[in-house]
């Protein structure tokens, strides 16, 4: 359990890092989503080895998505006919996913992460206003896109995860025509069992840092918290620069590891 707690030396650094990264992109999450590509970004920049620094963001993440779901759930903005096959189907795929990320070697995982994070970063911030009442769908087409999305985009949380929820709202509003709030609660229920299933496995495997996935937690919290209940004016004009900014400080730093390596 030691090993599992402090699995690398935990250091000041590291934790003002997280602290602020984490808090950072929860607070975009809050406002406009895409959280995750600034907080994979932040524990990679502490030093953490590339599948510790996933296992231990999902554990942050994890919690600060149970957090805003539970609101979902409260206000009553989730579709459960559909939420419940999704959560089995998100889970197992979550579980194929970390075990395939798990699998690749480190060093070619960093090249996948310099390819994938800016195809991510231009599908996040490219996303529209999407619509505010249902549309008309078979429901049998229906469950299917929905079910389908749930276990493929749940695998690619498992294996890296940052753009999920944005991947699943485009999908669950765009085609299987729920409306905006549903499309959130269900997207927010999904993205709680992928981060679920991701985390168990990366944990079973010793790859989650658990010390500072709990501080990161905190930050998480926080973020969610103080970015929803904000209505800021233009709130997306934040998010961009912030997101660039990161990606390159990350590109930098991947890059010098990989020709130093």
């Amino acid at each position: 359990m030691q090993a599992m707690l402090f699995p690398a030396e935990l250091t000041a650094r590291m934790v003002v890092i997280v602290v602020i990264g984490v808090f950072l992109a929860s607070f975009v999450d809050g406002i406009a989503g895409g959280g995750g590509i600034i907080s994979v970004p932040t524990y990679l920049l502490t030093g953490l080895p590339t599948h510790l620094a996933l296992g231990t963001n999902k554990l942050s993440s994890g919690i600060g998505t149970a957090v805003s779901t539970a609101r979902f759930i409260k206000k009553g903005y989730v579709n459960w006919k559909l939420g419940i096959p999704s959560i089995i189907l998100a889970l197992i795929g979550s579980h194929l996913g970390t075990r395939l990320q798990l699998a690749i070697d480190e060093r070619y995982l960093k090249w996948l992460l310099l390819i994938v994070l800016p195809v991510v970063a231009f599908v996040v911030l490219r996303q529209k206003k999407l619509p505010e009442e249902a549309g008309a769908i078979d429901p049998a087409r229906q469950a299917a896109i929905v079910l389908a999305a749930s276990f493929i985009v749940g695998g690619y949380d498992g294996f890296y995860g940052p753009g999920t929820g944005t991947f699943l709202i485009l999908i669950f509003c765009n085609l299987a025509k729920m409306d905006l709030r549903t499309a959130s609660g269900n997207v927010k229920l999904v993205n709680l069992s992928s981060n679920i299933g991701a985390v168990v496995t990366s944990f079973m495997n010793g790859k989650v840092f658990i010390v500072l996935g709990l501080i990161g937690a905190v930050s998480s919290i926080a973020g969610h918290y103080i970015g929803s209940g904000l209505a800021i004016k233009d709130g997306s004009k934040i998010v961009r620069p912030v997101i660039i900014i990161v990606l390159v400080l990350l590109a930098i730093k991947v890059i010098s590891e990989l020709i130093g390596g």
